[in-house]
């Protein structure tokens, strides 16, 4: 008698004897025991189990067999087994035939595997192409980023101005490789100085498109020695005409006459300037209306102006950085 799960041949052990199947039933197993185990076949009763030791004595086992339900099973030797073939020849042929059937059985079951096999492989093969296509798309993509971050620098100034009683510094830290925030220093008749901040709504290439673009309208017309409102309201005009990406543009433009000390400067949407006198303490400036760019026809906008103390500061702000004017 065997209980469920108990194991009555092993495959690869040498055999010589075969089992009948009085009542139960078998499994013939392949790989027993590992992540490759495959069922061939489940014998029942009446069916003779490891008859292969019988025919060729002595010979490995080619499949282990285990009880898939409480089985009785007896134990047939070289002598029963020739007993038994010569008081009953027929018994022979059905041996014959079942071992032609398991054997087909065994080969068709390989060959599903292998195709399975293959076809995981075919997948797996095409993931890996995928992955690889991706690898490649992004490195590509990283390339023309770092490309256009390098332009995108070589389009701001590389070079603080030099102004008698000023000095400047700067700091600006994009969230991506490129973005919308920018800076200009224009230099203007008669000594005086253009000075903007700005930033494009969104991240990445469009905002950066859209920044390249407000800075080349931006230049030409601060050149004409308009006034900042003057200059402010023509770049709207310009976004409105040009810009179809729908991003809008915030950005403070003033223009620093340092004869006089004067900042004179329009907010669109911006940033207040912040002013600190001589001491460090906070000098606050009256908030006026001051609409972003590139959205409506005629944004309102105001031009206002404060006056630097000798040793203050007056701090520009960007959205993600800062430029600042010390006086």
């Amino acid at each position: 008698p065997l209980l469920a799960g108990a194991v009555l041949l092993v495959e690869g052990q040498p055999g010589d004897v075969a089992f009948l199947i009085v009542e139960g039933e078998l499994d013939i197993l392949k790989a027993l025991g590992t992540s490759e185990e495959r069922l061939l076949a489940v014998a029942g009763a009446g069916e003779i189990v490891g008859e292969m030791s019988l025919l060729n004595p002595g010979q490995p086992r080619s499949a282990s067999i285990r009880a898939r339900v409480p089985t009785t099973v007896m134990e047939l030797g070289p002598i029963d087994f020739d007993h038994l073939m010569r008081r009953n020849p027929v018994l022979f042929y059905e041996m014959a035939r079942e071992l032609s059937r398991r054997l087909r059985d065994s080969d068709n079951a390989t060959i599903r595997d292998l195709r399975a096999k293959n076809q995981a492989l075919a997948r797996t093969l095409e993931e890996l192409k995928a992955a690889q296509a991706e690898i490649v798309e992004k490195q590509v993509i990283e390339h023309e980023l770092a490309v256009a971050r390098d332009i995108q620098r070589a389009i701001l100034p590389r070079h603080l101005p030099r102004v008698p009683g000023f000095d400047f510094g700067l700091r600006i830290e994009p969230a991506r490789a490129v973005g919308g925030d920018f800076y200009d220093f224009i230099p203007l008749a008669r000594g005086k100085l253009g000075i903007v901040v700005g930033d494009v709504a969104g991240k990445g290439v469009p905002a950066a498109l859209v920044m390249g673009l407000t800075r080349s309208l931006l230049r030409p017309e601060a050149g004409h020695g308009r006034s900042p409102l003057q200059t402010t309201r023509a770049i709207n005009r310009y976004l409105q005409e040009t810009n179809q990406s729908g991003l809008f543009v915030t950005l403070l433009y003033g223009i620093l006459d340092p004869a006089t000390r004067r900042f004179t400067y329009v907010r669109a949407g911006h940033e207040m300037p912040l002013l600190y006198d001589t001491g460090g303490v906070f000098q606050p400036q009256a908030m006026a209306l001051g609409q972003p760019l590139g959205v409506l026809d005629t944004p309102a906008l105001v031009e206002q102006s404060l006056t630097l103390p000798p040793g203050g500061l007056l701090l520009l702000q960007l959205t993600l950085g800062r430029a600042q004017v010390i006086g």
